[in-house]
């Protein structure tokens, strides 16, 4: 956006304009007089009056206030506060076409950044509503639960989410408990049982201070996963999708192809998810070694592989760490949302393993470093895609990569 088109916009300014593609965050993109306008709520193709709702240095930002002609794939949401909660951005959009959707970021955001061309298809994990087992809300000062507004601190009260399983929906929490201006997490097991607890909202959710008070439940949730049972304290990471651990395991396994007494080295291995998994298959012979930043995570992990004499469990960053580490067969990365980076690429390079299978939760992470794989020696050898997150823009994807055979 140039200096001169972005004054003819302003905050408040209502447009009419057509949907061009999606892009990378939940959002549609629309030009105008040669701005180009980020919109929410928008599916492409359709033509939609929207109102600016921010101005960026090379972009303005835009929400549907009506829709003057709708896409054949716009739909009813199945949820009251579609559109005003921040969380759920796709509910508008026909289930299977969220998938393609998704699929079309994944392919734009390989050719923008990696400058490579994937051919992918999200594939569906689970039912696109009540799916949900760990989520966090917040209270406002009036001790009213719910969700904040995208792009807002402000607290939307719910009284009820279709995408959360029904044991741990709003209207099942112990709201007399509940603070004021907290943020609340609640997690449900699969045993059935439930942690409810709550923090500050001016708290860091990932700093080490962090002590949430638990409200509801015990400090620690157990999820098995094929017949490996896993500890998982409240502060630990954990997937929320009833069937993302699950799913995720049998693709790491697939493309691993693990054998007796291979070397598992598990970055960002939180509570050892596929450590777990590994272990039958590597033997008492082979050797597993978790490296996680978070304190807590590595707390579980020592319980859930206490007797397990092949596994080691370090604590801290992932870059120094790595540094520590010779030799590996596999090498599989999970990290959060920011991705890897280079140095962390680099190092697992030199360690010469068969196989580098990277966990992402975010596109364009993933395809910046795939380009510092690509130059590490590493190419891409195979790619999937899952709809962890129905009725939103998020996706996970697993990427595997092999050393690039020399000539």
């Amino acid at each position: 956006m140039t200096e001169t088109t972005r004054k003819t916009l302003h905050i408040g300014e209502i447009l009419r304009v057509e949907i061009e593609k999606v892009a990378h965050g939940g959002h549609f993109i629309a030009r105008h007089e040669g701005a180009v306008i980020f919109v929410r709520h928008a599916i492409p193709g359709e033509i939609v009056e929207v109102e600016i709702t921010g101005l960026e240095k090379s972009f303005a930002r835009a929400d549907v206030l009506a829709v003057i002609e709708p896409s054949n794939f716009r739909v009813q949401p199945p949820c009251q506060y579609a559109g005003s909660c921040g969380g759920c951005d796709f509910q508008h959009i026909d289930v299977t076409h969220q998938r393609e959707l998704k699929s079309d970021v994944i392919a734009e955001q390989f050719a923008r950044i990696a400058k490579m061309e994937v051919e992918i298809e999200v594939e569906e994990v689970s039912s696109p509503l009540h799916w949900r087992t760990r989520f966090a809300a917040s209270t406002n000062r009036n001790g009213e639960v719910g969700f904040k507004g995208s792009r807002s601190n402000a607290v939307i009260p719910i009284a009820s989410c279709p995408v959360l399983i029904p044991e741990i929906d709003f209207s099942t929490l112990p709201v007399s408990d509940i603070s004021a201006e907290q943020r609340i997490e609640v997690a449900l097991d699969t045993r059935g049982n439930r942690t409810v607890a709550q923090m500050d909202q001016r708290t860091d959710r990932n700093s080490e201070r962090a002590k949430p008070k638990i409200i509801e439940g015990e400090n620690s949730l157990h999820y098995t996963v094929r017949d490996f049972d896993y500890q998982v304290s409240q502060s630990s990471f954990w997937q929320s999708n009833i069937s993302a651990p699950e799913a995720l395991v049998d693709v790491v396994l697939g493309f691993a192809q693990f054998q007796l007494g291979d070397h598992l080295l598990d970055l960002y291995g939180g509570v050892g998810l596929f450590a777990g998994a590994a272990l039958p298959l590597i033997g008492p012979g082979g050797r597993v070694d978790i490296v996680e930043g978070s304190s807590s995570a590595t707390s579980d992990a020592r319980v859930n592989f206490n007797g397990a004499e092949n596994v080691f469990i370090h604590t801290g960053d992932v870059a120094r760490e790595i540094k520590k580490f010779n030799r590996a067969d596999i090498i599989v990365l999970d990290p959060p949302r920011t991705g890897t980076g280079k140095p962390v690429i680099e190092r697992a390079a030199q360690l010469k393993t068969r196989a580098i299978i990277y966990v992402a939760c975010d596109p364009a992470a993933l395809a910046r470093d795939t380009t510092y794989l690509n130059d590490a020696g590493y190419h891409l050898e195979d790619i999937r895609a899952f709809d962890l997150f129905p009725m939103t823009h998020h996706i996970e994807s697993i990427a595997l990569y092999t050393p690039r055979k020399v000539s």
